[in-house]
């Protein structure tokens, strides 16, 4: 009888710091703004006539570059919310945030995709099916944390945990039934893609308010006041 044992690869620890991930990721983001702007171009040798012309072509280009810039912005800000409240990286966490990454990394794709090819469902179930991928893997994150609760910092309160999976949730279905609904009218689904103001605007936690300062004492009878 062989006394072999079978070999295990042992798991070990994350030697990265949520502080150096998250310089990683602010580096991704800011390349894959970057990209998007390089696909604003005019064809050279044009006349002054033909200026106009070419500028107005743009027009697709330049507004899928702006959505682009606030879709990456604003996720941008999300995970910077989300690595304020991470203590520690585990293997699970760095896989979900790497495939985030790598979507955010290639959104320039879908990006010209729409600025080209717009009024097709293609593009436009393309388009709504990434931004969905990189919500789905923040979401998938927050609920990391939410099963994990000594991976994030100690001030770190579940109820806020559960709110941002919420709302994570919410973004997430608008953008993946926004992809049929392409199939059927891509600029009704263009449209649909606005829900997420009304969902972020109602998830999100109101400011505290400032206690009132207290009232002077009354000043006792026969007590005079300093002058």
């Amino acid at each position: 009888m062989s006394n072999s044992r079978p070999f295990v690869l042992r798991r070990r620890e994350i030697a990265v710091s949520p502080e150096r991930l998250g310089m990683l990721g602010d580096a991704v983001f800011a390349i894959a703004i970057t990209l998007l702007a390089l696909d604003i171009t005019v064809p050279e040798g044009l006349r002054d006539s033909q200026v106009p012309h070419a500028l107005r072509e743009l027009l697709p280009a330049i507004g899928a570059y702006l959505l682009s810039f606030v879709v990456i912005g604003v996720l941008w800000l999300t995970q910077h919310d989300l690595f304020r409240r991470i203590a520690t990286v585990d293997r699970r966490l760095l896989h979900l945030y790497f495939a985030l990454l790598a979507v955010v990394a290639a959104l320039p794709f879908p990006t010209k995709l729409i600025s080209e090819y717009g009024e097709t469902a293609t593009a436009t179930a393309c388009y709504s099916g990434a931004i969905a991928l990189c919500l789905g893997f923040l979401c998938a994150m927050h609920l990391r944390l939410l099963a994990a609760p000594e991976l994030a910092t100690p001030d770190t309160d579940p109820g806020e945990l559960r709110k941002a999976v919420r709302r994570d949730a919410l973004h997430v279905l608008v953008f993946v039934t926004a992809i049929p609904l392409a199939l059927w009218s891509p600029g009704l689904a263009k449209y649909w893609w606005l829900l997420v103001i009304p969902v972020r605007t109602l998830q999100r936690t109101p400011a505290p308010v400032a206690p009132a300062p207290a009232a002077p004492a009354p000043a006792e009878a026969g007590e005079q006041p300093e002058s």
